[in-house]
């Protein structure tokens, strides 16, 4: 978990960055530095996709599993791993 906090640390660092949030695959929250609301929003909308994404690599290959996920907007980008 140490690891985890520190490579946590360093993303949050880098410019641009505007938040990190630690998310089981139930859509509980572990860790966010995002308000309460802000972070149900983003698990609401997040998670289906998520799921979804898995379902789609799993139907390719039922061997494989979903490693990352990037969503790329004009001014936001979205990584989900």
């Amino acid at each position: 978990a140490e690891g985890v906090v520190e490579t946590l640390e360093r993303l949050e660092a880098f410019p641009g960055v505007i938040a990190t949030m630690v998310i089981n695959e139930e859509g509980v929250v572990i860790r966010t530095n995002l308000d309460f609301s802000t972070t149900a929003r983003y698990v609401d909308l997040l998670r289906p996709l998520t799921v979804m994404a898995r379902s789609i690599v799993r139907d390719l290959d039922p061997e494989d599993d979903l490693t990352f996920l990037r969503i790329k907007m004009e001014k936001q980008e979205i990584i989900v791993a």
